[in-house]
């Protein structure tokens, strides 16, 4: 594993305000963890199988979030969201000079490719995974995003 890699997630956990993340190659997996609590670096773990992760220790989550997750209003009442899967970056088109791949107002079903997170310099298709219409688009080009975190919400 590539300790300078493991570096440049820490930092970006710190930078970001990310409390965990979970990377998979093959057989290694290493898990990064950091609480509120802690005052060193964030804390790491490598295991050499996935079958047998290292367990960390971690903080009680915050209370209250700081802004990351919009709350849910009466105008996103009944709106289905579609959350990041992994930590990365988010682009709403293939390449910077073409159109974003959904817009407010487009139909999706589960297979549309709505947005591409980088993550570790591998470009990964986001399919919606849900049926309707882009209601809102809640990130921006070019944003890092949380695992678990809202990109659009969809109306059924």
């Amino acid at each position: 594993m590539d300790v300078g890699l493991l570096e440049q997630m820490v930092k970006l956990m710190a930078a970001n305000d990310l409390n965990t993340v979970d990377v998979r190659d093959g057989d290694k997996r290493v898990i990064l963890k950091r609480g509120a609590m802690m005052s060193a670096a964030p804390a790491y773990a490598m295991a050499h199988h996935a079958s047998a992760p290292m367990a960390m220790p971690s903080a009680p989550p915050a209370a209250a979030s700081s802004g990351s997750t919009p709350a849910v209003t009466d105008e996103t009442a009944g709106l289905i969201p579609i959350k990041s899967p992994m930590v990365g970056t988010f682009y709403a088109a293939t390449s910077p000079d073409a159109k974003p791949l959904v817009s407010v107002g487009d139909s999706v079903d589960e297979e549309t490719d709505v947005c591409i997170i980088e993550a570790m310099k591998v470009f990964n298709n986001i399919q919606a995974q849900v049926r309707g219409t882009i209601a809102r688009v809640l990130v921006t080009n070019g944003q890092v995003v949380e695992f678990g975190q809202p990109l659009f919400l969809v109306k059924p």
